[in-house]
């Protein structure tokens, strides 16, 4: 044979279209249909309600701009972790990817997969509650199924976002089109008059508002995990960013103007599916088409946090962070099968005993400590290495601004109203060292998981991917 053999490495599939989608398409999901309720709860009145949509907007479209320059600087996958792994060092960057691999990850497909499934069995159940074990069996059900999908082809896998990405931006424009025609029809104004009153303005309540809100902005991060599968990331990256995160803030704006133009806020609050309730009010006996709009809305979502999902553990494992296996990917269909396997295990493990609402805060909480650190890199490289090629670059006093949000998303809660459960996440982060030390810095026990590394790599087709830089 003349020549080297082609290096087995993930191909760069991704383009501009793929990219919009895998930001937007994760974006939306769950989150519109579910949280406005809890953000409204949270902080009292409806016009302060909009305003914290408005500052999560804002607040994301800030953090991504910072994401778009660390993406052209280190041109790596991964996100966060590889982010950290090269401004912070191997210790910070392990804690991350344990804390991410056991419980970040795993949390929000358990989460997005929760909201499918209420959505889903909620018109077989009119006048009851749907049963906790059929929802959780829908939503393993999902799980399963995405998982298939994404390790069989990367192709198939962004088309599938791509269709449902338009698809939930048609829903989300019928949502914004019917409020427009219930105003202009005279609505009802309850929710528009005196609309700050009633305002809860303390700081406990606050960062609950935002992370509430922030869970529906959750993915704005996605293409970043994925960066060695994008086509011209030094130019599609920053243009994928800005064309998806303003859209989904001015969509969402819209949605929650909506909803406020149909029902009074009491309503909101009460509503165990405030889509489903507004489609009942405007849609009268189409109302049914909300619960499957929403469904659809989380199915996409989901199979975009599977897809960047299965990538933070397969370039761990390429870091030498994680078991050898989840670096591989499969010889033909070039997808991180391992990776996503094991992902979609602890996933169904964490959907046991997991509920929609802590797993929110929790994982909001876990998930602005690192973006905080990591945004403390982007800052130490401008700083410190100017030097280095920016193809996109943001001014310096956007990542200290985000990094500020950061911290505050971090620690208001917890000194506002301390609770024991932040403590335990807080210990379970840390507790990544303990694993560190003797496992990864020692290298304890290595022989250990050789053989069944073989059994599963000759089992499941796979053999060790190369950076694709």
């Amino acid at each position: 044979m003349e020549g080297k053999p082609e290096k087995l490495t993930l191909k760069r599939q991704v383009g501009l279209v793929g990219a919009v989608s895998l930001i937007a398409g994760t974006m939306i999901g769950s989150g519109i249909f579910m949280s406005p309720q809890s953000v409204l709860s949270s902080i009292g009145s409806p016009g302060a309600s909009l305003v914290i949509w408005a500052c999560c907007g804002l607040l994301v479209v800030l953090g991504s701009l910072c994401y778009a320059e660390l993406g052209t600087v280190i041109q790596e996958s991964g996100g966060e972790y590889i982010y950290i792994l090269r401004t912070s060092g191997p210790v910070v960057a392990f804690m991350l990817i344990f804390s991410s691999v056991v419980f970040v990850r795993p949390a929000g497909v358990a989460g997005i997969s929760l909201s499918f499934a209420q959505y889903t069995v909620a018109p077989f159940y009119p006048d009851c509650p749907p049963p906790q074990l059929v929802v959780k069996c829908v939503a393993a059900s999902v799980i399963i199924l995405l998982a298939t999908v994404n390790c069989l082809n990367v192709r198939f896998s962004m088309s599938i976002q791509v269709f449902f990405m338009v698809t939930k931006v048609l829903a989300l424009a019928v949502i914004v089109v019917g409020g427009a025609v219930v105003l202009i029809s005279g609505g009802q104004t309850e929710s528009f008059n005196d609309s700050f009153e009633n305002t809860n303005v303390g700081i406990n309540p606050i960062g609950i508002a935002f992370y509430q809100g922030l869970w529906s902005y959750d993915g704005w991060n996605n293409l970043n995990y994925v960066t060695e599968e994008l086509k011209r990331p030094e130019v599609n990256l920053p243009r994928a960013v800005m064309i998806a995160i303003p859209m989904v803030t001015i969509l969402y704006l819209l949605v929650n103007v909506s909803y406020l133009a149909v029902l009074t806020p009491q309503e909101v609050m009460t509503s165990p599916a405030v889509a489903v309730t507004w489609g009942n009010k405007v849609l009268g006996s189409w109302g049914w088409v909300m619960s499957v709009a929403a469904a659809l809305s989380a199915f996409g979502s989901l199979n975009g946090t599977f897809f960047s999902g299965g990538r933070v553990c397969f370039v761990a494992a390429r870091e030498g962070h994680m078991p050898g296996i989840l670096a591989m990917a499969h010889v033909q269909r070039l997808t991180p099968s391992p990776a996503l396997i094991f992902t979609t295990a602890i996933s169904l493990v964490v959907l046991i005993p997991g509920d929609f609402q802590s797993i929110v805060n929790y994982f909001s909480f876990t998930a602005w400590f690192f973006y905080g650190i990591t945004l403390s890199g982007l800052i130490y490289l401008k700083i410190k290495k100017p030097e280095l090629p920016r193809p996109y670059k943001v001014p310096i006093v956007l990542p200290i601004l985000v990094l500020i949000a950061a911290v505050f998303l971090v620690l208001a809660p917890i000194i506002d109203n301390p609770q024991i459960e932040y403590l335990y996440v807080a210990l379970f982060i840390f507790s990544g060292i303990v694993v560190y030390v003797p496992f990864i810095h020692y290298k304890f026990c290595p022989g250990l998981l050789e053989k069944l590394t073989m059994f599963l790599q000759l089992f499941l087709e796979v053999a060790p991917a190369e950076k694709n830089l």
